[in-house]
This record gives structure tokens, sequence and C-alpha cells, in this order.
């Protein structure tokens, strides 16, 4: 034999060489990754549950606080022809009729109120925003372009959000007559 053959391998005889450390240390840190990486993913779906839940509390607080929407914006035309109904009856206010309107009007205001509907404040002069306003038509008008010249129907918030813009009506620049020739 020579003396190649009766030599021993590496494993025989229990040398550490670099590949095999690098085997121990892959098979050591290979469950130590795995952890990890199991760690990681539970903490991320604790993550992701906790904001769903968050989530849900703010959609059931935001459904039962804009619950009511839909039957407040049928309501809103009501209003409006009773408003116009007190613009008429105004012409005697010492009238029964003029006296009741008047209980029922602050009935309606308090229970809008109670509901967080608040009137949008408008006024002619105003500058045009289209956040809360609704442009119906332009007029042309020695007002800047843009400012509000009437106001056609009134609007509302719901608690923050818009219910119902107001309708107006906003100055357009005057057409200048073309010189006659």
């Amino acid at each position: 034999m020579s003396e190649e053959e009766t030599k021993p391998t590496p494993e025989e005889e229990n040398i550490e060489t670099p590949e095999t450390q690098a085997e121990e240390t892959a098979e050591e840190q290979q469950p130590v990754d795995e952890l990890t990486k199991w760690r990681e993913m539970a903490l991320r779906t604790a993550a992701e549950y906790d904001n769903y839940r968050k989530r849900c509390v703010k959609d059931r607080e935001d459904f039962t606080k804009y619950a009511n929407r839909s039957l407040l914006e049928e309501l809103l035309p009501v209003i409006d022809n009773f408003e116009m109904g007190m613009q008429m009856a105004q012409q005697d206010t010492s009238s029964m009729i003029y006296i009741g309107m008047s209980m029922v009007q602050k009935q309606l205001a308090d229970f809008l109120a109670s509901q967080g509907v608040e009137p949008i404040e408008a006024a002619p002069g105003q500058e045009f925003d289209h956040n809360v306003h609704e442009a119906i038509m332009s007029e042309p008008s020695d007002e800047p372009e843009g400012t509000i010249i009437r106001i056609l129907r009134k609007g509302y918030n719901l608690r923050g959000r818009l219910l119902r813009p107001v309708n107006v009506v906003t100055a357009a620049p005057r057409e200048e007559a073309a010189p006659e020739a």
C-alpha cells in the first residue's frame, strides 16, 4: 500500500477544513434564519391585524356618524320650500300663520343642528370656492371674475363633510363691444 492510500480522509480524522466549517455554520444558521423569518412574519401579521381592527373601528364610527346622510339629503328640498313659504309669509309678520311657521322653522333648525347639519355661509361678493360652491351659471358683471353674484340654493355640511354645495351664479367678464368701422 502506498502512503496516499493509507492516509485517512479529513472526515476520518475529524479535522475541520474551511468547507466543513462553512457547512456546519450553514446548518447552525438555518434554524436561526427560519426562526427570524417566522418571527418577522408574526410581527407583520400582528401589525396588519391591529391596523385592520383600527380601520374597522373607524369605519363603524363613520357609519354611525353619517348614517342619516341620505335621509337628510332628501329633507333639504323640503326645508328649501319651507323657507320660500316663510319669505312669502313675512309680508304679514303679525299673522298666526307666520308665527306658527316661525316656530316650525326654529324646530327644524334645532333638529338639523342636533344631527350635525350646518348651513354653509355664502354671500354675494365672496370668492367662488369649488370645495363648497357649485356654479350653476355665470353672468357678465363688473365684479371680478369668479365672484359670487347671487345664491340660488343654500348648501349644508354634515359634521364637517359636504352634504350639499351652495348653488351660485358667478361673475364673468363683460364682453366688450367691437368698435364699429
